[in-house]
C-alpha cells in the first residue's frame, strides 16, 4: 500500500478496441492483492446517443458515476495494495479525480482499434453487417475515438503504446504504479 495506507488506484483509458479492458484484467489477476472495476459493466445515467454528446462538448458530467464511486469507496476501505479501473474520463470527472493515483492513456492506432473492435464484437455476424458497421465508423463513429485522443490524452499521467504486448503494458504500468507506493 502507498504511505496513505489505501491502495494506489490506477485509471486505464483509450480508444474503443484500445485494449483496456483486456489490460485491466490481466493488471487485476496477475497483480498480488489487486482488485478492479469497469465501466462498461455499470448501467450509468448518461447520454443516449455518444456521438451526440460529442458534438455538445462531451461534457463529462453528463454522467452520473455514483455508482461506480460507491463501489470505488468501498474498495479504497479493503486492504487492497492496488485498484485498477478500466475509466475513459482520466482525472476529468470531479467525482472521480480524487481517488485517482495515475492515470493511463492507452496510444492504439485507430485501425489497429478497429480492427479489434470488429473482432470482438462482431465475430458471428455477416458480412452485411460488418460493413455497415466500418461504414459507420467512417462517416461518423470516428469522430468519438478522435475526441478520446483530444480530451482525454492530454489529461492522462502515463501514454503507453497500444501495440506492445498485454505483459509489456502491464510492466510498463506496475514500474509507474510502484513508484507511487
Amino acid at each position: 500500500m502507498n504511505n496513505l495506507n489505501k491502495p494506489i488506484t490506477i485509471a486505464i483509458a483509450g480508444v474503443s478496441g484500445g485494449g483496456k479492458t483486456a489490460l485491466t484484467t490481466h493488471l487485476a489477476t496477475h497483480t498480488n492483492n489487486a482488485k478492479a472495476l469497469f465501466f462498461d459493466d455499470y448501467d450509468l445515467d448518461g447520454p443516449e446517443d455518444v456521438l451526440e454528446w460529442i458534438d455538445r462538448g462531451a461534457h463529462v458530467h453528463e454522467w452520473d458515476l455514483e455508482p461506480i464511486v460507491a463501489d470505488l469507496k468501498d474498495l479504497l476501505k479493503q486492504p487492497l495494495e492496488y485498484i485498477f479501473l478500466d475509466y475513459p474520463f482520466a482525472y476529468q470527472h470531479t467525482k472521480m479525480k480524487e481517488f485517482i493515483d495515475l492515470a493511463v492513456f492507452i496510444e492504439t492506432p485507430l485501425d489497429l482499434a478497429l480492427a479489434r473492435r470488429i473482432s470482438r464484437d462482431f465475430q458471428n455476424s455477416s458480412g452485411e453487417e460488418i460493413v455497415a458497421q466500418v461504414n459507420h465508423y467512417a462517416s461518423h463513429g470516428r469522430r468519438a475515438y478522435l475526441n478520446m485522443i483530444e480530451t482525454i490524452q492530454p489529461d492522462s499521467d502515463l501514454l503507453v503504446d497500444g501495440t506492445w504486448t498485454i505483459e509489456t503494458l502491464a510492466d510498463q504500468i506496475m514500474k509507474n504504479g510502484r513508484q507511487l507506493s
